[in-house]
């Protein structure tokens, strides 16, 4: 696809210019912002439209006690990974909000009466479903952030600590998918270089 593509489709320019953001201005968001970004990952499509995901929004004091527990989390895990947890507080500590995203289980515990297999194989194949959907409301959510002219950055490290960044959250029943620091970049970037679109195209 050439540049005169993405110059005449706005989707296809913001999926294009759209760079992961980490260090914010101290500006807010505005709630009509934020609604209109939760909207957009709420479209997203999932399995059987069961939209089995939460969006949490943290703010203020809640925002800022997240940022100082995975600070403190930090100090458990060796280098890389406690470097990476330091600069996912410090990304947390400089935006004015955070989206959270957990999966609910709601189409895992119904998998097995829906399509009559067995406990086991169900787990598997619909955990995998939710997160499938859940991972297609983030990538909405990232968009919607761009097309809006703010930044967002999917801070995958949290991972690492999943169970305590649910508690804190108030969904410990869950499972986690995503924290998602948002807010006006503090500096342009220009992305990482992409592979070439034939190295990664497989034609059968």
């Amino acid at each position: 696809m050439d540049g005169q593509t993405f110059l005449r489709n706005e989707t296809l320019r913001t999926i294009h210019e759209r760079r992961s953001t980490r260090l914010f201005l101290d500006k807010p968001v505005c709630d009509e912002d934020i609604r209109a970004i939760l909207h957009a990952a709420n479209q997203a499509p999932s399995a059987h439209n069961q939209q089995s995901w939460r969006f949490i929004v943290l703010g203020g004091e809640r925002k800022a006690g997240l940022a100082d527990m995975i600070l403190a989390k930090a100090a458990d895990f060796p280098k890389p990974s406690s470097t990476l947890l330091r600069l996912a507080s410090r990304s947390i500590h400089s935006a004015p909000v955070i989206i959270a995203v957990a999966n609910t289980g709601e189409l895992m515990s119904r998998g097995a009466d829906l399509f009559n297999i067995k406990d086991d194989p169900a787990f598997d194949f619909f955990r995998i479903m939710e997160i499938q959907s859940s991972a297609a409301a983030v990538q909405n959510l990232l968009l919607a952030v761009a097309s809006l002219g703010l930044g967002a950055v999917w801070l995958g490290v949290l991972v690492l600590i999943k169970n305590e960044i649910l508690q804190f959250v108030g969904e410990p029943g869950g499972e986690f998918m995503a924290v998602i620091p948002v807010g006006y970049p503090a500096q342009s970037s220009s992305g990482p270089k992409k592979k070439p679109l034939d190295a990664v195209i497989k034609y059968l």
